[in-house]
């Protein structure tokens, strides 16, 4: 085993190894080095993935724009906004102390699709008015001016989601500031490309072509508007099915369930064993040895490597007694074979099934954890019941009745207990009466039974330049002859059954203490395709039919303990986020009413994230409710590019009608081209199939879920939201004159 300092970095101390172990493979013939867990190969592997998918995202991003734009010079255009706005990204980054790390990338592969959007927007527009005769020149500035204001507060409305984030404490603070920070350096990299670098290269490398029209052109929506009118009329019925959505979904959302972080997939898992207490070390490696027989025999070709290890692992700042402890455990790494990775679960239960018939060995699984994972702190076993109170037979008599009621629990299995039996002990108990009646002092019969067992140090010797310790010792005593052993005291010589009483015992294998009272804990695993909210529940329906007495409790703990503080956490993070979002909107438009119509748009994005984790059978966890944290910055754009053209085109003095179907006519292109950017982007990261891929993939098909729903909502709810909205201030506004 070898650690490595925390200041260095983990791939390059695995790079100087593999070196290093080149060069002793030389000095050493006939003997090999195995690597059995190399930290440095997930991350590797996970950093290359990340790059990967958010290639594939762009590129599906910048066929999405020539799909949409279908001119060749346009679609380069904005593809450049996307190198332009990382490698600006990166700059932010070295500046800020930021590494290329699994959450950095993944911050700029969710990013990917958003650092179009402005570009989008910009040059959607710059053509539009081109189209309606201006030059390219005067459409670049005009162009820009119309929407400059509406990508700004698109922008910091995304970027002050983030803040929560960055400034959250614990796992979710730790996990995702890195990533908060490279998303939000992301967008304002593309803000600055948007407003500055767009109609520049527009205006300077577009030429006029008066002599013919372009063969090919872009993308309309003409249906749009005519279904916009439709949607206005009927407002009251689709602000009402809008209503009906939302309480369904909420209703839903038990049924999709909850848990704290989603399983890391690896070809790798570990049988750990425990033989009874007391088993020695030789016994223990025979019996695991046969036990990686039947392990080997199961699942054959599939195997890569097994790597058995008996008693227990030594790890940095133990002492030199932790050799000696435990030599009841052992463990089995089992390394599948890559094309079998996806079958480690099927493995582990074949194994559970042929050695569980073993008498007297108790197993239990897990999976090899990434260096993420470690700093998550996802134990090995998620579900945690723990007692507490102060009698430990009362204790004890409680947690047999909680363990027989989790036992019905389907859900849960591999259940042990911090009682289960300790570690044999010889225990002897002198009669002080009978000693002292004998004229035999205690610490007589004491130091002579542990010269018999230990023996007893009798100088020193000096051996080749050395001092020697001399220790006395008899042959071993077996347990039956300890009680036959004779106290010697002066003339007096009596064996230790007539002053002592020897017993076997069972000593308790920890005591531990929380707030002060002594607490004893249950340990289980559970089923993974079962929520663990789910588990939790029926766990804590059994356990209400236990009586506990007064001062004695009972609280599931484990990462229920830690889910319940995330969401606690992320909850706050999600209305703080709203809050700052409502006020950069507020300051925008300059009105209370129309940031309130803007700020529906979050409501129903999480329709989206909900409805599709309950159609894939994913329960909701900490990636996820990051994504709807980000929905709450990124649904709302499209609204803000709608409401501000509407506001701009009133402002021109047409009427309300007239300006919400010009608007949605002018703004249908942008919002369905930054939609499907965005969506497109994200894509790879919910499919990917890397160890790294079941972190990320629940953001992403957070953010994907919202952002259909609320694109598709904006257009039809948003306009029938802002009319009804709209009315009450102008009667508001007539109500007062007239007072």
């Amino acid at each position: 085993s070898i650690y490595k300092e925390p200041k260095f970095n983990t791939v390059q101390a695995v790079e100087e190894l593999n070196k290093t172990f080149v060069e002793l493979s030389k000095a050493l013939p006939g003997y090999r080095f195995i690597p059995v867990t190399d930290q440095g190969e997930f991350i590797d592997s996970a950093i290359s993935e990340v790059m990967n998918t958010a290639l594939i995202g762009i590129l599906l991003a910048v066929f999405v724009l020539f799909i949409f734009l279908r001119r060749i010079g346009t679609t380069l255009v904005v593809s450049i906004a996307i190198p332009v706005s990382i490698i600006a990204t990166f700059n932010l980054m070295y500046f800020n102390g930021l590494t290329i790390n699994i959450m950095t990338l993944g911050g700029l592969a969710l990013g990917a699709g958003m650092l179009v959007d402005n570009a989008i927007v910009v040059l959607e527009n710059i053509f539009r008015n081109h189209e309606a005769g201006m030059s390219w020149r005067e459409a670049s500035i005009t162009g820009t001016a119309e929407v400059g204001g509406a990508i700004t507060a698109s922008t910091i409305t995304t970027i002050v989601v983030f803040l929560p984030i960055v400034y959250m404490h614990g796992a979710s603070g730790e996990l995702f500031r890195d990533q908060a920070w490279t998303v939000a350096f992301s967008l304002l990299s593309s803000l600055f490309v948007a407003l500055l670098v767009i109609p520049l290269m527009i205006a300077k490398f577009f030429r006029e072509n008066k002599s013919r029209k372009s063969s090919s052109s872009a993308v309309t929506i003409k249906w749009y508007p005519a279904l916009l009118g439709k949607i206005i009329k009927g407002r009251a019925v689709i602000v009402l099915l809008a209503l009906l959505l939302l309480t369904a979904t909420w209703f839903l959302i038990p049924r999709v369930g909850s848990e704290f972080m989603p399983g890391a997939g690896s070809e790798t898992f570990t049988v750990e064993l425990e033989l009874p207490k007391g088993t020695g070390l030789e016994r223990t490696a025979s019996t695991t040895e046969k036990a990686a027989g039947i392990i080997r025999s199961l699942l054959g070709e599939k195997i890569e490597m097994l790597y058995t290890h008996a008693g227990t692992k030594t790890t940095t700042g133990g002492s030199g007694d932790d050799l000696f402890r435990n030599e009841n455990n052992s463990s089995i790494t089992v390394i599948l074979k890559k094309e079998f990775a996806r079958q480690s679960d099927e493995a582990a239960a074949l194994i559970e099934k042929n050695l569980s018939t073993i008498p007297d060995i108790e197993i239990t699984f897990a999976a090899e954890e990434s260096a993420l994972q470690t700093a998550l702190g996802t134990g090995v076993q998620p579900f945690v019941v723990e007692i507490s109170g102060e009698d430990p037979e009362i204790l004890a008599g409680l947690m047999d009745q909680v363990r027989e009621k989790l036992n019905s629990v389907p859900s849960l299995y591999n259940i042990t207990t911090s009682l289960d039996k300790g570690t044999p002990e010889v225990n002897v108990e002198v009669d002080r009466f009978r000693a002292s009646f004998m004229g035999i002092p205690v610490t007589t019969i004491i130091s002579q039974i542990e010269s018999y067992l230990s023996g007893a140090e009798a100088g020193e010797f000096e051996y080749e330049g050395e001092i020697k310790d001399i220790t006395v010792k008899l042959d071993e005593v077996p347990l039956s002859s300890l009680q036959n052993l004779i106290i010697t005291s002066g003339d007096t010589r009596v064996p230790l059954s007539d002053l002592a009483d020897v017993k076997v015992i069972d000593a308790p294998g920890e005591i531990t203490r929380n707030n002060q009272k002594r607490t004893v804990y249950l340990y289980a695993m559970t089923q993974e395709d079962v929520p663990l909210d789910r588990i939790v529940k029926e766990a804590q329906k059994v356990m209400g039919e236990v009586a506990f007495a007064p001062d004695y409790k009972a609280e599931i703990t484990g990462e229920e303990l830690k889910r319940k503080e995330s969401m606690s956490s992320l909850t706050f993070a999600l209305i703080l986020s709203i809050v700052l979002v409502y006020m950069v909107l507020a300051s925008q438009f300059e009105s209370l009413i129309h940031p309130f119509v803007i700020l529906l748009t979050i409501p129903l994005a999480a329709v989206g994230s909900v409805w599709i984790f309950y159609l894939v059978g994913k329960p909701l966890n900490m990636m996820a409710y990051i994504g709807i944290i980000m929905l709450a910055g990124i649904a709302v754009n499209n609204s803000i590019i709608l409401i501000d053209r509407i506001n701009q085109i009133r402002s021109e003095g047409f009427s309300r009608y007239d300006s919400i179907i010009a608007a949605g006519a002018q703004r249908i292109r942008p919002i369905i081209m930054t939609s499907l950017t965005t969506i497109l982007a994200l894509l790879p990261l919910t499919i990917g199939f890397g160890e790294s891929a079941s972190l990320r993939s629940p953001m992403a098909l957070a953010v994907i879920g919202g952002l259909v729903t609320s694109t598709l909502l904006t257009l039809v709810v948003i306009p029938s939201v802002y009319w009804i909205l709209d009315s009450v201030t102008d009667w508001f506004k007539r109500e007062k004159q007239e007072i």
